[in-house]
């Protein structure tokens, strides 16, 4: 590779990069706007050449040749807050005083922010994203409106392509990405069939390995927290763990539904208490209702895991920050949303590839907690 540096203080050009690879402009030209049909060593000698000369590719003039952004929708897509009265129960656009347009309290977006779920979700995206030039914009539609906003935001070109994450089970929009043929990945199976591609957890293949970890630290009047079971993650760790305790002579388990949220978690493990004094396991469809768990248990008077032994879902920084630190099942989130995010290139780069999906598998995390 030959110096190609300019003396005359102007900004490189891709001329100067191929002087400096060895190569044609064109070739230059190809690995620049990420066409794939170029050898993987020219494309590595083109990269080096880029460092060297300090070029950089005008984003307006690239996206002229290859009708790309570069950038991709983050897109948080649930249930918002509902207008205090009127409407028709449709949530409406956010005002200048609305706490959902400020980000307040009890704000979807404040939620959102909240859970350590969506900080990993985002740190996977932008890790993969980030080396390959793309940039995500993060987006939210908790109401109809913003769904709409969403679509049109893709239809006009503004990003390449989504990735959705959804926390709602009657969301439609997933279904409306996927039949306005836009670009689209979701995190966690749809509720609602579409076809779009998706990745996703063996939730109950988790659900089966807190099971048997109960059973095998002696536990036999367990009870358990489930997610919200209008939600696929939640019904089907609910449904893993039953079929696993069944499986074991247990046809049983007392059941109560929280939120995925640590207050929900206390709320859940209060009942359980009062009508199950006796219990000495606890499995939590997720890590925050696991640690809620753990504070009313403390509160009770009960050792956790000496009295009562309790296993979370996710590993989260819930679980490590959690006194005691809490065994949990971990769903690799960062990796998930990588894959989501590769995905989506792929399918940029090939608009025909047809839907698709990718299932972790669930490891157990053994801490201190049971």
């Amino acid at each position: 590779m030959t110096d190609a540096l300019r003396s005359d203080g102007a900004a490189p050009t891709l001329e100067d990069v191929a002087r400096a690879a060895g190569v044609s402009r064109a070739t230059v030209s190809r690995v620049v706007n990420g066409v794939r049909n170029v050898d993987p060593a020219i494309q590595e000698t083109v990269r080096q050449a880029v460092s060297v000369t300090g070029y950089t590719p005008n984003r307006a003039a690239r996206s002229l040749v290859t009708r790309r952004t570069d950038a991709v929708a983050l897109v948080v897509s649930g249930t918002g807050v509902e207008p205090a009265a009127g409407g028709g129960g449709q949530t409406e656009r956010p005002g200048e005083g609305d706490a959902a347009g400020r980000g307040g309290e009890g704000s979807f977006t404040a939620r959102v922010f909240a859970d350590p779920f969506f900080g990993r979700v985002v740190t996977g995206v932008v890790d993969y994203l980030r080396p390959r030039g793309i940039h995500p914009v993060l987006m939210f539609a908790e109401a109809s409106w913003a769904r709409d906003d969403v679509v049109s935001y893709l239809r006009q070109g503004s990003a390449d392509g989504a990735l959705i994450v959804s926390t709602h089970a009657e969301d439609p929009l997933p279904a409306l990405v996927a039949e306005a043929g836009l670009p689209a990945v979701l995190y966690a199976r749809p509720a609602r069939p579409a076809r779009i591609s998706y990745v996703d957890l063996a939730h109950r293949d988790g659900a089966r390995l807190a099971a048997e970890h109960l059973l095998a630290r002696g536990c036999r009047r367990i009870a358990t927290i489930s997610g919200p079971l209008d939600i696929p993650a939640g019904a089907d760790r609910l449904a893993g763990f039953q079929e696993t305790m069944a499986r074991h002579g247990h046809p049983y388990i007392p059941v109560a539904e929280g939120g995925f949220t640590q207050e929900s978690g206390e709320a859940a493990m209060e009942r359980l208490l009062t009508a199950h004094p006796g219990l000495d396991g606890v499995f939590a469809g997720n890590d925050l209702m696991a640690t809620g768990a753990c504070h009313v248990l403390r509160e009770h008077g009960r050792r956790v895991p000496e009295d009562v032994a309790v296993v979370g879902f996710d590993d989260s920084g819930a679980a490590a920050a959690c006194r005691p630190p809490l065994t949990t099942v971990r769903q690799p989130v960062e990796d998930m949303a990588a894959e989501m995010a590769r995905l989506l290139l792929d399918r940029l780069a090939e608009p025909e590839r047809p839907a698709t999906s990718v299932i972790f598998e669930p490891t157990l995390v053994v801490r201190a907690s049971a």
